[in-house]
């Protein structure tokens, strides 16, 4: 599973549901790939090294992070146009999406990455299966289910 990560989102603490997922499954065969963007409100600031620090002492994640890249608009990432392109919509989106815009924000629109914290499910064959929202959490049954299911192909 591939996600855009932040350290200073709402959604932050969702590092926490990904590790524990992570321990859970990754003798299964689950990775779970952490790629930290900066593209939403600058909310993720820190050099690398940084990030994996405040990662490492606040979450204890031991799952992959990688250096900080874009993962929307102009200078996407190409992981992250392969991605959204392959699946345009997202599963689960809620009312988190109109708290956005109640903030004044303007969320992008599909395919575009919502915000922090989308998820993209990929199989053994490298194909994106599935694809949630930021606020669909790690121990949500749409992700867990969508995760045995490939796991036990």
């Amino acid at each position: 599973m591939v996600v855009n990560v932040a350290s200073k989102c709402g959604l932050t603490p969702q590092y926490e549901g990904l590790e524990k997922l992570y321990q859970d499954k990754k003798s299964q065969g689950l990775e779970i790939l952490g790629f930290p963007a900066n593209n939403f409100l600058a909310q993720e600031p820190g050099s690398d090294a940084e990030i994996q620090e405040f990662c490492s002492l606040n979450y204890q994640v031991d799952f992959p992070l990688f250096s900080k890249i874009s993962v929307a608009g102009d200078d996407k990432h190409p992981l992250y146009e392969t991605l959204t392109q392959a699946v345009p919509e997202r599963i689960g989106e809620g009312p988190w999406w109109k708290d956005l815009v109640d903030y004044g924000l303007t969320p992008n629109e599909p395919p575009e990455v919502l915000w922090n914290f989308e998820k993209f499910l990929i199989n053994k064959n490298g194909e994106v299966v599935a694809r949630f929202a930021p606020d669909i959490t790690a121990n949500d049954p749409r992700i867990v289910d969508a995760i045995n299911a490939e796991l036990a192909k």
